[in-house]
C-alpha cells in the first residue's frame, strides 16, 4: 500500500513539472513573439515601395530595395552614410579605450592593496548617483576651448574623449568579477616569477573572459546608440552620429511622409554591427576557468 501511494505522489509530482515545464514554454514562446514583431515589421518596412508612414495592412503590399540605395547614395540632404562611418569609428576606438580603462582600474582595485583604495571606491560610488545629463553644458564648452567641436577629425576625437573618459568609473561590475578569482592564483604565478602584467594578461584575462566580452559590448553599444551627448556635442548636421541621423529623418518638414521607409532602412543598417558584435562574442559567454590553471 505504501508503494502504491508512494508511485502516486511521484507520478503526480512528475505531472506537475511537466505541466509547469509546458506552461513556462508556451509564457517564453508568446514572449518572444512578442518581442520579435517590432523587429519583423521593422525590417519589412525597409523594403516598402511606399516612403510614408501609412499603409493598408500591416506588412507593405509591394517591396523595393530603393530605399537602401537612397539611404547610402542620396547626400544631399542627409548624409547617412557619412554619419554611419563616423559613428563606427567613434565606438570602435571607444570600445578599445573604455575595456583597457574597466580592466586596468578593476585589476588595480581587485588584486591591489593601497591607502586611497577604499575612499577612491566610495567617490566614485557618490558621484555615480548623479545623471550624466548634469555634465554635458560643462563637456560641450570643455571641448570647445579645446577646439574638439569642429567638423572632421576634432569631432570624432572630442566624441571619443566624451564617451571613453569617465568609462574607468564602471568598474563595479568587473571588479566584483575579479574579486571571486581565487588569490592563489596570483601566489602560485608569483612562485613561478611572473610578473604583474603577466598575472593580469596570462591569469586574470583568460578567467575573466566572459566580462571582457560583456565590457566590451557594452563598450560598443554606448556611443553606437547614444543620443543625449552626440546632441549636446554635435551641434551641426554635417557632425551628427547615426542616432541623430535617424532622429533627423522623421522631424524635418515633411520629411516624415518622405523619409519614413528609409528611416527603417537606417534603423536595420544600424542593428548590424550590433548582431555581428553579439554573433562573434557569444561563444565566449561560457567560458570561465579553461586555461587559467596549471595542469
Amino acid at each position: 500500500m505504501r508503494k502504491s501511494t508512494s508511485g502516486v505522489g511521484a507520478t503526480h509530482s512528475y505531472t506537475r513539472r511537466r505541466l509547469g515545464d509546458a506552461a513556462t514554454y508556451v509564457f517564453l514562446t508568446v514572449a518572444g513573439i512578442i518581442w520579435l514583431i517590432p523587429i519583423f515589421w521593422i525590417f519589412m518596412e525597409s523594403f516598402n515601395a511606399f516612403p510614408g508612414p501609412y499603409s493598408d495592412g500591416f506588412i507593405p503590399s509591394h517591396y523595393t530595395l530603393r530605399n537602401y540605395v537612397q539611404l547610402w547614395t542620396d547626400n544631399s540632404q542627409l548624409a547617412f552614410g557619412q554619419m554611419y562611418v563616423r559613428t563606427f569609428v567613434v565606438a570602435v576606438f571607444t570600445c578599445l579605450i573604455s575595456t583597457a580603462f574597466v580592466l586596468a582600474v578593476s585589476y588595480s582595485l581587485s588584486r591591489l592593496r593601497f591607502s586611497f583604495r577604499t575612499k577612491f571606491m566610495n567617490i566614485v560610488l557618490v558621484l555615480g548617483m548623479f545623471p550624466g545629463i548634469m555634465v554635458v553644458a560643462a563637456l560641450y564648452y570643455i571641448l570647445k576651448t579645446m577646439g574638439l567641436t569642429a567638423s572632421g577629425l576634432p569631432i570624432i576625437i572630442g566624441l571619443i574623449v566624451v564617451y571613453s573618459a569617465g568609462s574607468g568609473a564602471g568598474f563595479f561590475v568587473m571588479k566584483g568579477y575579479m574579486d571571486t578569482i581565487p588569490m592563489s592564483l596570483d601566489e602560485a604565478a608569483t612562485l613561478d616569477g611572473c610578473t604583474k602584467w603577466q598575472i593580469f594578461t596570462k591569469i586574470i584575462l583568460p578567467v575573466a573572459r566572459p566580462m571582457v566580452v560583456y565590457q566590451v559590448i557594452t563598450s560598443f553599444l554606448s556611443p553606437w546608440l547614444d543620443f543625449v551627448l552626440a546632441k549636446a556635442v554635435t551641434r551641426t548636421q554635417n557632425n551628427f552620429t547615426v542616432a541623430l541621423g535617424l532622429w533627423q529623418m522623421i522631424q524635418g518638414q515633411g520629411w516624415l511622409t518622405q523619409w519614413y521607409a528609409r528611416f527603417a532602412a537606417g534603423a536595420v543598417c544600424v542593428s548590424v554591427p550590433i548582431a555581428i558584435l553579439f554573433m562573434i562574442m557569444q561563444r565566449f559567454y561560457t567560458e570561465s576557468m579553461s586555461g587559467s590553471v596549471k595542469g
